[in-house]
C-alpha cells in the first residue's frame, strides 16, 4: 500500500507539471501549423478563385481613374492625393509607380489587401466567439469558417475584381484592422496606447472611403454584446476611446458631408429621387443582400432596380416591416442567441452609410456589402456551434460550404476576366436598362467588332435618351463599320446638344478619310476656333495635309499638336512617318 502510495503521489508532485507543460506545448505548436497551413490554403485557393479576373484587363470605371489620366499620371504626389479619399489615392499612386499600366499588379494588391484583411476577420471572430463561450478548438474552427467565407463568397467578387473597388478593400483592411485591436485587448478598460491605435486606423478606413464612420456603431456593438451581463459598463470604463472616437467623429461626419456636397452620384442633392423614397428602395435592397448572401444567384454589376417612391410600390412597406421584426427579434433574443443577434445587427451597421437615408444613383450594388459579409457569417455561425456534432464532421461541412463558395466565386470572376464577358452578362440580367447596352457596345467597338457596337447603341438609344456622348460613340462605331454617312449624322446630332471641338474634329476626321478635303478641312478649323487646345484637332488636319502629299504641311500640325500633349503615342507616329517622307522627297 505505501508503494502504491508513493507512485501515486509522485506524479502529482513532480510528473504532472511537467507533463501538462510538455503535453501544452506540442498542441499549441501543432495549432499554430494547423493555421499557418489553413492560411496557406486559404490564400491559394482565394489566388485560384480570383484567377480569371486577376488576368483581366481594367473595366468599366477602371479607365477613368488617376493613372490613366495623361496630365495627373507623371504629376507629383501631392497632386494625386487632393481631399477625396486620400488614403486611396496614395494606393494608386504608389501602384502606378510601380507597375504602370499594368492591370495585373492592380488586381493582385486588391486580392493580397482582401486576404490580410481575412485574416484580421478570423482573430476577430474567434475572440467573439471565446467571448460567447464556445470552446477553443470549436471556436477556432467557426472562426475560420466565418473567414473563409468573407474571403471567398461571390459576393465579394465585385469589390475584389474591380479595380476601381479598392476603396472597398482597402478601407475594409483598416476598418477590420482597428476592430481587431479593439477586440484583442485583454482587459475591459481599453488603455490610451490601444485606444489611440484603433482611432488612427479608423482614421485610415475613413480617408480610404467614407462609410468606414460606420465602425463606431460596430465597437459599441461588441462593448455592449461581450461585456459581462449585456450592459453599459463596458461602454463607459471605455471612455478613453469613446470619447476621442465621439471627437474624430465630428470631423469624419463633415468629411463625408463635403464628399457629398462634391459628389454627382451620391447625396442629398440627387434629382432622381429623395432621401425618404430612397430609405423606401433600401428596404427592398437590404433584403436581396441578404438573399445573394444565403443564395448567391443572379449576381449582376447593373441592377435594374426600380425606386420605392411610395412605401407601398414594390413591396417597400414589407420589407420595412421585415426589417424591424428583424432587428426586434435580434434584440429580443440577444442574451439567448449573442452570435446571430450580434451578426444580424453589425451588419445592419455597416450597411447603413449607404442603404439607409443618404441617396445614391444606383439604388444597389454587390460591393456595398464586403463590410457585412463577415457579420452575416457570423449570424450563421449559431447554429453551427449549437450542432452537437464531432469536430471532424463540423470541420467537413465548413470545408465543403467553402469549397462551394470558392468554385462559385470562379464562375463569378470568369466574367470579369474581359469587357465583353462582364457585360453580356449584365445585358442579358437587365434587358430594359440603357447603361449595360451603352457599355456593351462600347466593349463591342473596342475589339473591333463594329456592326454588333452598332446595334448595341441602338439598343441603348431606345432604352433612354440618346444624349451627346451616346451619339459620338455611336458614330465612332459606324464609322469603324464602314458607313460614313450614318456617322456623320450621329455627329450633327451630338453638334446640336453640345457644339464642342471634338465633334467637329470627328467630322472632320471622317470627311478627311472620304478625300473630301474642303469639307474636312472646314470642320477642322471650326474645331480649332471652339477650343485652340484641343490636339486631336492638329492630328486630324495633319493627316489630310499627309494624304495630300503636303508633308511640311503635316508635320507642321503634328508638331502643334505634341507641343500640346507630347505623350500622345499616334501623334509622335504621325509626325515620325512625316518627317520620313520629307526625307524621302529630298
Amino acid at each position: 500500500m505505501g508503494r502504491k502510495a508513493r507512485r501515486a503521489e509522485a506524479p502529482g508532485e513532480r510528473g504532472a507539471p511537467r507533463r501538462g507543460l510538455a503535453l501544452r506545448e506540442p498542441a499549441t505548436g501543432r495549432r499554430r501549423w494547423l493555421l499557418l497551413l489553413a492560411a496557406a490554403a486559404a490564400f491559394w485557393l482565394l489566388v485560384e478563385a480570383y484567377g480569371p479576373a486577376l488576368r483581366g484587363p481594367f473595366l468599366f470605371d477602371d479607365l477613368y481613374l488617376p493613372f490613366t489620366r495623361p496630365g495627373l499620371a507623371d504629376a507629383p504626389l501631392r497632386s494625386w492625393l487632393g481631399s477625396v479619399r486620400p488614403m486611396l489615392m496614395l494606393s494608386y499612386w504608389v501602384s502606378y509607380r510601380l507597375s504602370g499600366l499594368d492591370p495585373f499588379p492592380y488586381h493582385l494588391f486588391n486580392v493580397v489587401v482582401h486576404f490580410l484583411t481575412g485574416l484580421l476577420v478570423f482573430f476577430s471572430a474567434r475572440k467573439l466567439l471565446a467571448q460567447a463561450s464556445v470552446p477553443a478548438d470549436r471556436g477556432a474552427l467557426l472562426a475560420a469558417f466565418v473567414a473563409g467565407l468573407f474571403l471567398l463568397h461571390p459576393l465579394q467578387t465585385e469589390s475584389v475584381a474591380y479595380v476601381a473597388s479598392r476603396s472597398e478593400v482597402l478601407s475594409g483592411f483598416f476598418y477590420y484592422a482597428a476592430l481587431a485591436v479593439f477586440l484583442l485587448r485583454r482587459q475591459v478598460e481599453i488603455g490610451w496606447l490601444r485606444a489611440g491605435s484603433v482611432i488612427l486606423l479608423y482614421g485610415a478606413a475613413v480617408l480610404s472611403k467614407e462609410h468606414a464612420v460606420s465602425l463606431a456603431g460596430l465597437l459599441l456593438l461588441a462593448d455592449y454584446f461581450f461585456n459581462p451581463g449585456f450592459s453599459l459598463a463596458g461602454i463607459r470604463r471605455n471612455w478613453r476611446l469613446y470619447v476621442p472616437l465621439a471627437l474624430g467623429g465630428l470631423a469624419a461626419l463633415k468629411l463625408v458631408w463635403n464628399v457629398l456636397a462634391a459628389s454627382d452620384s451620391a447625396g442629398f442633392g440627387i434629382r432622381d429621387f429623395t432621401w425618404y423614397q430612397y430609405f423606401f428602395t433600401q428596404c427592398r435592397a437590404l433584403w436581396l443582400y441578404f438573399r445573394l448572401f444565403l443564395l448567391p444567384y443572379g449576381q449582376n454589376l447593373d441592377y435594374d432596380f426600380a425606386v420605392s417612391r411610395q412605401v407601398t410600390d414594390h413591396g417597400a412597406i414589407w420589407g420595412l416591416l421585415g426589417l424591424l421584426v428583424l432587428v426586434g427579434g435580434a434584440v429580443y433574443a440577444r442574451k439567448r442567441w449573442p452570435l446571430a443577434a450580434c451578426g444580424i445587427l453589425g451588419a445592419l451597421i455597416t450597411l447603413a452609410p449607404t442603404s439607409s437615408l443618404v441617396p445614391i444613383l444606383d439604388p444597389v450594388a454587390e460591393r456595398r456589402t464586403y463590410l457585412a459579409v463577415p457579420w452575416l457569417a457570423l449570424a450563421c455561425v449559431e447554429p453551427l456551434r449549437r450542432w452537437r456534432a464531432s469536430t471532424l464532421r463540423l470541420g467537413a461541412v465548413t470545408v465543403i460550404c467553402l469549397l462551394a463558395a470558392a468554385t462559385l466565386s470562379w464562375r463569378r470572376n470568369q466574367v470579369w476576366s474581359s469587357a465583353i464577358a462582364l457585360w453580356e452578362d449584365t445585358v442579358a440580367k437587365a434587358p430594359r436598362k440603357q447603361r449595360p447596352h451603352f457599355q456593351l457596345a462600347y466593349a463591342y467597338y473596342q475589339e473591333g467588332r463594329c456592326q454588333e457596337a452598332v446595334k448595341e447603341y441602338a439598343r441603348a438609344a431606345e432604352l433612354g435618351p440618346a444624349d451627346y456622348r451616346l451619339l459620338v460613340d455611336w458614330a465612332m462605331a459606324y464609322d469603324c463599320a464602314g458607313q460614313p454617312e450614318p456617322a456623320l449624322e450621329k455627329l450633327r446630332q451630338a453638334a446640336r446638344l453640345e457644339n464642342t471641338a471634338h465633334v467637329h474634329a470627328l467630322m472632320g476626321m471622317i470627311y478627311g478619310k472620304q478625300q473630301r478635303r474642303q469639307e474636312a478641312l472646314a470642320e477642322l478649323d471650326a474645331a480649332a476656333r471652339l477650343d485652340p487646345n484641343f490636339e486631336m484637332t492638329y492630328l486630324y488636319r495633319g493627316n489630310v495635309h499627309f494624304s495630300a502629299g503636303e508633308y511640311a504641311e503635316a508635320a507642321a500640325e503634328y508638331r502643334r499638336a505634341l507641343a500640346l500633349n507630347p505623350n500622345n503615342a499616334a501623334v509622335r507616329e504621325a509626325l515620325a512617318r512625316a518627317e520620313a517622307a520629307l526625307n524621302r522627297a529630298r
